[in-house]
This record gives structure tokens, sequence and C-alpha cells, in this order.
């Protein structure tokens, strides 16, 4: 569909005046009978999209993202339904930006969901476009919408008639909380000293030639192609001893303190650095200063390393798994209700403490619930004195084993057995969320990209979990529902 006919046909009213920079499109939901197809043909309404377009509050959502064009000048944005649902179908579908233009040319069902009034023969948007969709609709905004998604969700599981949990006589506490942490690392070369060396001596010799060309300076000497023969008989050495690598590094600190040296000239003497360069440029010098503190101090360690040149907002994170020790992306906290909703409760690049998360996440079911959980699922670095001291003087029981040496002839009560059991939720939705919606590795190159793509994977994998048209919940210990279980991760492998 064109664009300019879309938004003439749609005669949207604005939010703040008819010359707003965005408007919004009529509150009512369009419906699939009212979908216009070529031939007369209409819409399954048993489709997975026509249903979950049906099931999700468009207006409400929309409220807080109309609030990011306050100008009254410029072309209109596209609608918040368009904008989200290319992203939802995105990230279920896992496929890039170019090949998601051409699943909704030729895909009625996707075109509904997006908000299209007709089926037409083009995307309504192009691939670039969504570069600024996953700019505006960011992490807090996802957070957002994901708690007012979740709001609106009508199967729980006292609906089903299997009722939450409930504490001790006397306490008003009820349902079940499980909180964990992990990582989604970034689409990054692993680093290496001597490679992280290399690539910012290459960006700087990279900014000396353009000031000189463009400035007509005379080229001084970087000895690129000496540097580089170094470099190559390292990286192609199928063994790197120590002293080869401290010798490397050595070297390459030498290299890269000449050329910020002669960029600071060029400045000093009044020639402007581009703005394109001057991220590059701050990052190269505290890599110096770091890669020279760890040379001097005989140390890998440093306070926030940098560990890419392109994106020095990512930090590394020591996991602690057998395969994977140490990863390279953002880290986040995420809780699971007794409903099965997951919400995500922190995300940082920095490494944080997963303990600090614990009492933030409790309060905020309270909030929404108004009552804390009963129990709180967690594993044994949430189990500090302080949160065991919280939950013992809120009436919470949290899962494990108490403080002290355990009784040479403990036994695993069934209440430890049914703890263990129903904490696997949360290690169940991280395998799902990492193998189906994108968590597993992230593509996007910005800071701010990165993190609404995280939000976003929780935001999807909530959506295909909860009952419409092919999608199943999982209901937290109950070993009943397991033919559900099953049947929710053979959909998601087939997706």
């Amino acid at each position: 569909m064109n664009a300019k006919k879309f938004h003439a046909a749609a005669n949207f009213p604005a939010f703040s005046g008819a010359d707003s920079m965005y408007t919004s499109p009529y509150y009512h939901q369009i419906s699939f009978f009212d979908f216009n197809q070529s031939c007369g043909m209409q819409l399954d309404d048993t489709n997975e999209w026509v249903r979950l377009a049906d099931s999700i509050d468009w207006t409400r959502m929309e409220e807080a993202y109309s609030k990011q064009f306050p100008s009254n000048t410029g072309r209109p944005a596209k609608p918040f339904r368009m904008a989200l649902g290319a992203l939802i179908i995105q990230k279920r579908k896992s496929v890039s930006d170019r090949q998601l233009v051409k699943e909704i040319a030729e895909n009625p069902y996707l075109q509904y969901f997006v908000g299209c009034d007709k089926f037409g023969h083009r995307c309504p948007f192009t691939a670039p476009l969504l570069v600024s969709f996953r700019k505006r609709i960011n992490s807090d905004l996802l957070i957002r919408i994901n708690d007012l998604f979740l709001e609106s969700a009508g199967c729980s599981r006292e609906h089903e008639g299997n009722q939450p949990e409930k504490s001790a006589e006397g306490s008003d506490n009820l349902g079940t909380q499980i909180l964990d942490a992990t990582c989604s690392p970034s689409n990054i070369e692993y680093p290496q000293d001597f490679a992280l060396l290399n690539d910012g001596r290459v960006k700087l010799e990279e900014m000396i030639y353009w000031f000189c060309d463009t400035y007509g300076i005379k080229k001084p000497r970087t000895y690129k192609v000496v540097a580089r023969e170094q470099y190559l008989a390292l990286a192609k050495a199928k063994k790197r001893p120590a002293k080869k690598i401290r010798a490397f590094i050595r070297k390459h600190l030498g290299y890269l303190k000449r050329d910020i040296g002669y960029l600071e000239d060029f400045m000093h003497e009044g020639y402007a650095m581009p703005q394109k360069y001057i991220q590059y440029f701050l990052t190269i010098q505290e890599l110096y200063r770091q890669q020279k503190y760890m040379f001097d101090n005989k140390t890998h360690r440093v306070e926030n390393r940098i560990v890419s040149i392109s994106q020095p907002w990512i930090r590394p994170i020591v996991r602690g798994k057998a395969n994977k020790p140490v990863e390279f992306g953002a880290k986040y906290d995420v809780s699971i209700d007794e409903k099965g909703h997951a919400r995500l409760e922190k995300i940082s690049f920095d490494p944080y403490n997963e303990s600090s998360v614990f009492k933030g996440a409790v309060e905020a079911y309270r909030q929404r619930t108004g009552h804390y959980p009963a129990r709180v699922l967690v594993d044994q670095i949430y189990r500090t004195r302080e949160n065991r001291a919280f939950c013992k003087e809120h009436d919470i029981r949290m899962s494990g084993p108490k403080l002290g040496r355990p009784a040479a002839d403990h036994k695993t009560t069934k209440e430890e057995y049914q703890d263990n059991t129903d904490r696997i939720e949360v290690e169940r939705f991280f395998s799902v969320d990492k193998r189906c919606y994108g968590a597993g590795l992230i593509m996007t190159k910005l800071e701010e990209t990165t993190l609404s793509s995280i939000a976003l994977s929780v935001l999807v994998a909530n959506m295909f979990r909860l009952p419409s048209g092919n999608i199943f919940l999982l209901f937290l210990g109950n070993s009943e529902n397991g033919a559900s279980d099953r049947q929710f991760i053979e959909f998601d492998d087939a997706a």
C-alpha cells in the first residue's frame, strides 16, 4: 500500500492538533470483516495474527508513544500500531529488516496486524524506517507496554480452577514469584587485547588520512604496513606465547600514543574533527589508557573495560557457566508470576549483583496485586541475609535451604522438591526467549536499540505464551498440564 494513500484514507485525528508530527488512528479496532481484500475474500478469524491484534489494546499503549512527538512541524510519523506491530512480527519470524518488508507486502494477515485498512501489494513502510521504530519504542516504553498487555490478559491460573499458593495462616500473602537473571550477548568479535589495539590503530590512521586529505596537511609517518605485518603474524600463529603478546602490545601502545598525538596536534591548530569520528576518538583514548594500565601493572582487570570500539558500552558479564564463563552484552532480571506472566525488572550493560533487584521486584509485585507473594523462588545468589530478613518481615517464604550447615540426615522435602520444579519455569522462559525471539544473539548496533530489542523479546514471548489462537499458557507447579507444556515448545520450534 502506498504510504500517502494510507494516511489520506485513514483521516487520522491528532492527539495534539491537526498539524502535529504524530497523528492517531480512530480508536475502534478494524474488524476482519471490514478488511478489504481482492476478489471479495475475508480473513480467517482463527489466524494467530488476527486474534493477537484483537486482543491488544492499541489505544492505551499509543498514548505513551504519542508523547514523543511534541513538535507541530514536519512530516507525520507512522502510527504506533504499525511501528510496534512491525517489530513484533520481526521478532516472531526472526527475519531481517528487508525480509520483513517483503513478508508484510505478501501477507494480508500481517498487513491487518499492523493496522492497514485493506490489502496492498506494497509494504506501508521501507526497511530503513525500522531503525527509527526501534529508537522511538525504547526499552522503558516497551516495559510499560508489556505491563499494559499483561493487565488485559484474560486467562490466568485462577480462571482455570487452580488457585495460587497461599501463605501460612494469619497472612494475606498469595501467589508465587520467580526471579532470575541472564545475559543476552551482542554480536561482536570475541575481544582480545592485541586485536582491540590493532582495530584502534587502523581507526586512528583513517582519521589522520581524513585530516590530511581534507585540509591539505602533509601525511605523517604511521608505519601502517609494518604494524599490519606484526598483527597478521600474531593473529595467524598457532600458538601465542605470553612474551610475544606482551611485546606486540608494547609496540602497538606506542603506535596508538603517536597517532593520538598527531590528531591532538591537528585539533590544536584549529582543524575540526567531524562528528562521525569524535566518539571513536574518545573511545580509543580510553582504550589506550586501560591497556597501558594493564600492561604496566601486569594485570588483566580494569574497571569499565572496553571490549568493542564500535560498541563501547558493552561490558564483560561473568556468568560462571561451563561453556561460556564470560558473555559480552546486556544483563537483565526477569520475574514470572503464578500466571506465567514475565516482566523485565532490570536491564543494564554494567554488571550488577542480582540480589540488589530482589526487594524492588517483590515490591513491584505487591503494587500490581495489592499483596506480597506467598513464596519467592530464587537461586542462591538472591538468598542474602538482607533479603532473607526482608522475606521474614513480610511473611514471604523464600525457596532454598536455611542458613547454616545442613543436618547429616537431611532429606529433600516435598516442598523443596516442588520449589525446585516450579523454578524451572524461568529457565524455560529464557530458553524460549533466546531460541525463538532473538535474545540469544542481539544483532542491533546502537545502545538504545540493543536494550529495546531485549525488552521487545520479553514482550513477544509473553504475547505468544498467552492463550490466543495457537498460543498456550504454562501453569506453574501443575503436572497435569505437561501436555500443554510440550505443545507450547513444539509450537515455538515450528515457528
